[in-house]
């Protein structure tokens, strides 16, 4: 089949990922192979391939926002039909048994391990999960749009609940890509007002075009205070900036899983009066059920653009450049 491979980590602008002839992946005990449909292009697999995270595979196939269809079930594998559409996310495998599962924290398990990290992803022509982790895909969702939900989404959807915003409440956006964009448009529906800082003029129209009552730079201040805010943006120097526009009581909740050092803090202005600063560490498999039904409920048009497979490192490229506009989609 063909895939694109990571042999070696480096900066997307030196286009490290190479169109490979590999051999297709067979399924084992509990799993389905899924030929892919689409897989969304997100900034995790930046941070993989550029070496923000430590390579845990070598070669690598990245890519974890993936849709297609079953093709083949593995030994005792019943859950999905051939021929059933699914998802296919980060969050692949849990132990089940730690006190973290047991609690429905299962994304704190410390035998986790992800799509596109651990295990082989969708940058190819198939793709192999355990059928416990793959997700059915609503019919409200197009193959692409249903892509970005997939970790964008998911990661996103946990991240607006760990910021503790009610409906009707100011809720801050800092960084306006795939995953701000798909929880802007749910925030909006619960009936929050968005308020998003973000830098890039592509990113400023989209969030005007979606509702947002305030747009500006990231370290401009809100013309109101915010109940809370989500950070998606991956640097650190934001952090100060978003605390420091909330009201007292107020929650800062972190989205990324890298992100540049954080700045020392004034503690008066950014923590003082009960701020709560938390993050987020990947999804539960609850999460990306929920938000799946939220979405189509809503239901959430992502801006989505295709591209072909083989030019996934300029798809990568542009995400890197926040020359994106919505969220990019590779087509094998």
């Amino acid at each position: 089949m063909k895939a694109m491979l990571l042999e070696r980590q480096g900066p997307v602008s030196g286009s490290p990922l190479a169109p490979r002839e590999v051999p297709e992946p067979v399924p084992g005990a509990g799993e389905i192979l899924v030929r892919v449909s689409v897989c969304g292009v997100c900034r995790t697999d930046l941070h993989v391939i550029e070496g923000d995270l430590p390579l845990h595979r070598s070669p690598l196939i990245p890519g974890h926002q993936v849709v297609g269809r079953v093709e083949a079930l593995g030994p005792a594998a019943a859950r999905f039909a051939i021929g059933d559409r699914v998802g296919i996310a980060w969050l692949r495998h849990t132990c089940g048994s730690c006190a973290f599962c047991r609690s429905g924290a299962e994304n704190l398990c410390e035998a986790s391990r992800y799509t596109g990290w651990d295990e082989n992803g969708g940058y190819a022509d198939l793709a192999v999960v355990p059928e416990a982790y793959a997700y059915a895909v609503p019919a409200a969702f197009s193959d692409a749009d249903a892509a970005p939900l997939l970790c964008a989404g998911i990661v996103g959807y946990r991240a607006l609940r760990r910021s503790r915003v009610l409906p009707g409440e100011r809720l801050g956006l800092y960084g306006f890509g795939s995953s701000a964009h798909v929880i802007a448009q749910i925030a909006a529906h619960r009936g929050c007002e968005i308020y998003v800082a973000t830098r890039g003029a592509r990113h400023r129209t989209l969030a005007e075009e979606l509702g947002a009552r305030w747009v500006g730079d990231a370290h401009e201040t809100p013309p109101v205070p915010l109940d809370a805010a989500i950070v998606f943006a991956p640097a650190g120097e934001i952090v100060p900036a978003a605390l420091r526009a909330l009201r007292k009581g107020g929650t800062v909740s972190l989205a990324g899983i890298h992100m540049s050092d954080v700045p020392a803090m004034d503690y008066a202005s950014c923590l003082f009066h009960e701020k709560t600063l938390t993050s987020v560490e990947s999804n539960t498999r609850a999460d990306g059920e929920d938000l799946l039904r939220e979405a189509a409920a809503v239901p959430v048009r992502p801006r989505t653009t295709t591209v072909p497979l083989a030019e996934a490192n300029e798809a990568l490229q542009a995400v890197a450049g926040d020359a994106a506009r919505g969220s990019l989609v590779l087509v094998p």
